[in-house]
């Protein structure tokens, strides 16, 4: 048990608390004004800074020299979360790039695992694929590519204890079956897909909720042919932002910010193994993935993920999209909380959440960060 003292706190409301945080069996016992010690908690004095809930990443295909795709287990799951953490992410959807059904059955079991063991960090999965339009393929090996049958369905719902993101093309599947994952549970989103304005809009009928990576892989703004970008920029759905100024311009992102008033954006990484490593290069499906600059390319060009992280992916919003950092960590946290259904547990400061927390200093460099109340130490 741990009283937090002196630094700024960051309430889901947005506004500063100054006073203290208590953490009790992993999760907030308390809030309270004041700063003084308590019977029975260790005081730890954090001498200024930021106290913010821990980012919720929910797309993330590898990091720490791994790839999820590669070998889709708990030992990667482990390593993938190790990586990530000191960037400040304290929940993750570890995402399974279009692969094979027997593939997608080995990942989903070994999420289901890890939740199991307490893999800190681990809370769900994305599947991003294979139900996608071979169009818009961007790195996805086309092969993969399918449709769902009641088999599959049952595949995609499976897992018992954690958040299940699917993310498909709409006109690659069939609308009842939108409709059953989400009666079933799992968040559904748009992506790699061709589908314009009106069939994305039929799309959110059926239960779809989640745009990925938003203008990447899908259809744009025309004058006359409103795309899915119109879409989830006019409708209720979370859109994920990949602010790593590779893959949408940060102009662009600023008018998607100015334009979608109830700013349900989620800051995600799309990361790939490099994270947390001096990688300049992996390998993905057979293909070379040439890490340089901050961006993952093919030899053709294609962009393959990405390096962010998501302390780099708050910052950037920061510094491009004209947010504070209670905006920016409201993207970073509270939104893909709240897409995700985990809103009671995750993604911002309050009593009886899980206590997910970092602070940071007045540089906002993340010296520590707490995970179900463990805390682990930073050095810079």
């Amino acid at each position: 048990m741990t009283r937090l003292t002196g630094a700024s706190t960051l309430l889901s409301d947005g506004k500063w608390h100054e006073g203290v945080v208590d953490i009790a069996d992993g999760r907030i016992s308390a809030i309270a004004p004041g700063s003084g010690t308590a019977p029975g908690l260790a005081d730890l004095k954090l001498d200024g800074g930021y106290l913010i809930p821990g980012f919720f990443d929910i797309q993330a295909n590898g990091g720490g020299g791994v790839l999820f795709n590669d070998a889709p287990s708990v030992a990667t799951l482990r390593k993938m979360a190790k990586a990530h953490r000191p960037f400040g992410t304290c929940a993750m959807l570890p995402t399974l790039i279009s692969d094979d059904i027997d593939k997608v059955r080995t990942a989903i079991a070994a999420v289901e695992q890890a939740i199991t063991e307490g893999v800190p960090g681990i809370v769900g999965i994305h599947l991003e694929g294979p139900m996608l339009n071979p169009a818009k393929r961007g790195i996805h090996d086309a092969r993969h590519f399918r449709s769902f049958d009641a088999e599959t369905i049952d595949l995609f719902a499976s897992l018992p204890n954690g958040a299940i993101l699917v993310t498909l093309a709409p006109e690659e599947v069939e609308r009842s079956h939108i409709r059953e994952l989400t009666s079933r549970g799992v968040r559904v989103a748009l992506g790699h897909s061709l589908a314009g304005y009106t069939e994305a809009r039929q799309a959110e009928t059926d239960g779809l909720t989640g745009y990925t990576h938003l203008f990447n892989a899908m259809t744009g703004v025309e004058s006359r042919k409103p795309g899915a970008v119109v879409a989830a920029l006019e409708g209720p759905a979370w859109c994920g932002l990949i602010v790593d100024g590779h893959h949408v311009d940060p102009a662009v992102l600023r008018l998607a910010i100015r334009a979608k008033r109830d700013r349900r954006f989620c800051l995600v990484t799309d990361a790939m193994p490099g994270v947390g490593t001096d990688l300049d290069h992996f390998q993905l499906a057979g293909r070379h993935i040439a890490i340089r600059d901050g961006v993952c390319l093919a030899e053709d060009g294609t962009l393959a993920g990405s390096a962010l992280t998501m302390i780099d992916a708050v910052k950037n919003a920061i510094d491009w999209l004209d947010l504070d950092l209670a905006g920016a960590t409201r993207l970073a946290s509270a939104e893909p909380a709240r897409f995700m259904g985990l809103e009671r547990d995750l993604g911002g400061l309050f009593v009886g959440a899980r206590a997910n927390l970092l602070h940071l200093d007045d540089k906002l460099r993340i010296t520590r960060s707490w995970i179900d109340g463990e805390m682990l130490a930073l050095r810079h």
